[in-house]
């Protein structure tokens, strides 16, 4: 029994999103279209960012790193779905699961972190206007990102640890199109009492935490723009949150009810629909919502695509 435990556990069957297979077409044209509009989307947001010395502030150094962090979440899942699609293969070893595993808790970890963030970044240029160059510096940019990092690597690093340790016997079939966390969790047949109570502290800590951080920042910039003695200034403080406010539903909307509702209220659909939005429509959606209303941003990319242009003639 033992040795047929552990051969069971070599590979998993990841049944995707189709559960018809004539669909499977339409989905692979359609997340590759979402796929390259992402990478595109988010590396001429960090070329515009790099290449214009205006944007060299805390604001646009933190949707650099979210830019970053998106096409490395898009990038840790899509593609394995696509290739699982064209291929017609649906299985993925062990170990290769447990590391997309591990980029997708990693890099998740670090886009909850980022948005608090700029939340944070909001803050401080709303309600501390005069103070923001002092507060913003480059030492505590530098700490809100690269902390973070650290911080990513040991909690996604402790939960690919607690995974291995698992038993995983017979059924093998995985109802999600990439290696999640919770769906794995209910295929093992031992006791995962330690990973559930260690997913809830997790995301009491990356996602409750930041959430609760970035509510009370919002409070406080609301009390702020309401002091604004002019409608046109008031107007003008609450456009430069609105964006970020855009990907704080979209993010926290979607991972909240996955991590944090109860499992009785949880269905695979549910869990995959959400799953389709903060891996592939998110990423993808954020360098509009960001560059849509900004004039600065706006101005950069057509400065970069310009340039790419007359270089190219």
């Amino acid at each position: 029994m033992e040795s047929r435990n552990q051969t069971s556990a070599l590979e998993f069957i990841l049944l995707g999103l189709a559960e018809n297979p004539n669909h499977e077409t339409l989905l692979f044209i359609l997340f590759l279209l979402m796929y390259v509009v992402t990478v595109v989307g988010n590396l001429l947001i960090i070329l515009a960012i790099s290449s214009d010395p205006h944007l060299h502030t805390p604001m646009y150094f933190f949707l650099a790193n979210l830019s970053w962090v998106d096409f490395c979440l898009a990038t840790n899942t899509v593609p394995q779905m696509l290739v699982n699609i064209q291929s017609k293969s649906k299985s993925i070893s062990y170990p290769r699961c447990l590391t997309q595993m591990y980029f997708f808790h990693f890099i998740g970890i670090m886009d909850s972190i980022l948005i608090a963030a700029m939340a944070y970044d909001r803050f401080v240029a709303i309600c501390h206007p005069l103070h923001y160059t002092t507060i913003m510096s480059p030492r505590l940019c530098g700490l809100l990102v690269g902390g973070p990092w650290l911080f990513s690597f040991v909690i996604s690093l402790t939960h690919i640890l607690l995974m291995a340790r698992l038993v995983f016997c017979g059924h093998n079939e995985l109802p999600h199109y990439f290696c999640d966390l919770t769906p794995l969790l209910r295929l093992s047949c031992t006791d995962t009492t330690i990973n559930q109570i260690f997913v809830l502290i997790v995301a009491g800590m990356v996602i409750a935490t930041p959430f609760f951080c970035i509510l009370a920042s919002y409070a406080r910039i609301i009390v702020a723009i309401w002091k604004v003695p002019s409608v046109g200034g008031r107007k003008k403080a609450f456009s430069t949150c609105s964006s970020h406010l855009s990907v704080v539903a979209l993010f926290y909307g979607t991972t909240i009810g996955v991590y944090l509702c109860p499992s009785s209220v949880r269905t695979a659909v549910k869990e995959k629909a959400s799953a389709v939005m903060y891996t592939a429509v998110t990423p993808m959606l954020n360098p509009f919502i960001y560059s849509l209303r900004n004039r600065d941003l706006k101005g950069a990319l057509r400065k970069l695509i310009n340039r790419k242009i007359t270089a190219s003639s």
